[in-house]
């Protein structure tokens, strides 16, 4: 067996969702989940198939995320692994829904931070192993992080 570090690639302040599901139906009920959590939601959808032809499956309503993931999904070639990636959402809008589709088996990271996937790959195929996401803590938040914490939750409407 030999564990890879494979890099989400993206742009800096784009979320994403990454996570591992189950059946080719993924596809067709994450883009559903995603469209009736957000109306006029812009994402890019990629999933690993992985038997068959054990191609990556796409779907989205913004070609440019769409190509994306299929990017993405394509170098992580991870079985029944799927990412989505949004413009102008925050997984936490749309994580339960997501984790909702009854193929999703579980959630990996839903970040904005650079992130890497350890990936583990057999004779067999590629399995995820988890994920790297951001950076290591530097230190313990002072009276004055936990204001900004506070107001950037009530900026984003997030808190009263």
């Amino acid at each position: 067996m030999e564990i890879k570090t494979i890099s989400i690639e993206k742009p800096e302040d784009l979320n994403f969702i990454l996570g591992q599901s189950h059946f080719i139906k993924t596809v067709e009920d994450l883009y559903e989940a995603m469209v009736n959590a957000v109306p006029g939601a812009k994402f890019g959808l990629a999933f690993c198939e992985s038997s068959g032809p054990c191609l990556v499956r796409y779907t989205g309503t913004d070609e440019e995320l769409v190509e994306l993931a299929k990017k993405n999904a394509y170098q992580l070639s991870a079985g029944h692994c799927f990412i989505l990636f949004m413009k102008d959402i925050f997984p936490v809008n749309v994580l339960n829904a997501v984790k909702n589709v009854p193929e999703v088996c579980r959630v990996f990271c839903a970040s904005a931070n650079p992130v890497q996937v350890l990936v583990a790959e057999t004779e067999q195929g590629r399995g995820i192993l988890g994920v790297i996401d951001g950076f290591a803590s530097k230190g313990i938040e002072t009276d004055e992080d936990i204001q900004a914490r506070k107001e950037l939750l009530r900026k984003f409407g997030y808190k009263q």
